[in-house]
């Protein structure tokens, strides 16, 4: 990321501000406190943020931490499920050893998390959601979702239109064509983790973490593939 144009530094600084305001306004409708469960979450998110794979044709990263920050949208009050994405979104960008740490890079990366986690909890926790009932339960969880998809998706699709000059409606249908499916089987889990949540507990979400663990391999192996073959057709095409 070309984080030394000036639109590139403006665009940053107003994804921190969304993000302050976005969680400032969903912590004053917030709810209790839960802290034993806020921090079982906020390790599983955390460790699963490490798990991470490249996008072909697109410079950024996915991890598999995504139902977990579902589960913080669903289950805790506002302030937690933020403080859980920012943690984990700061884990996920610590580099490796080695490399180098990138702060404007990991800023816009944690606010826009926040913001993404803020605006989902207030999907949540709308009067017309607050009280869903079972029946209900997976269109509130899409809702809250969607929100959550779109507060991380735009954002990034509009840090590369600034710092890699591409179009951004072609980057934004890129990422959605590569993560939907990701997005559709987090919804999944975490609808299956609140529903056995009520019998079981928080320690429910232990389970997902080698679910995910499952995926994350999956997705390597995919994604390095199709990196291949990205690499390989230009070739293929100039040598015919």
């Amino acid at each position: 990321m070309n984080n030394n144009t000036r639109p590139t530094r403006i665009f940053i600084g107003a994804m921190v501000l969304a993000a302050i305001t976005s969680t400032v306004y969903a912590a004053s409708e917030s709810h209790q406190l839960h802290p034993w469960y806020a921090l079982a979450l906020m390790a599983l998110a955390a460790a699963t943020s490490r798990m991470k794979v490249k996008l072909p044709g697109i410079e950024g990263n996915m991890s598999v931490n995504l139902p977990f920050l579902l589960m913080a949208v669903v289950n805790l009050s506002a302030v937690e499920a933020v403080l859980i994405a920012c943690v984990s979104t700061a884990v996920q960008c610590w580099p490796h050893s080695g490399k180098k740490f990138k702060p404007e890079q990991t800023l816009f990366n944690v606010s826009m998390l926040a913001f993404a986690a803020g605006i989902a909890s207030l999907i949540w926790n709308a009067r017309w959601l607050a009280h869903a009932s079972r029946p209900s339960l997976p269109f509130a969880l899409s809702a809250a979702t969607a929100a959550f998809f779109l507060g991380q998706t735009v954002p990034v699709a509009g840090i590369i239109k600034l710092s890699q000059s591409e179009d951004m409606l072609r980057v934004w249908v890129n990422i959605v064509k590569l993560s939907f499916p990701y997005y559709v089987v987090s919804v999944g889990v975490t609808l299956m983790f609140t529903m056995a949540s009520g019998q079981f507990g928080w320690q429910a979400a232990i389970a997902v973490f080698p679910v995910m663990y499952g995926i994350y391999e999956s997705y390597k192996l995919y994604f390095g593939r199709v990196a291949q073959a990205l690499h390989v057709a230009p070739l293929v095409k100039a040598s015919s």
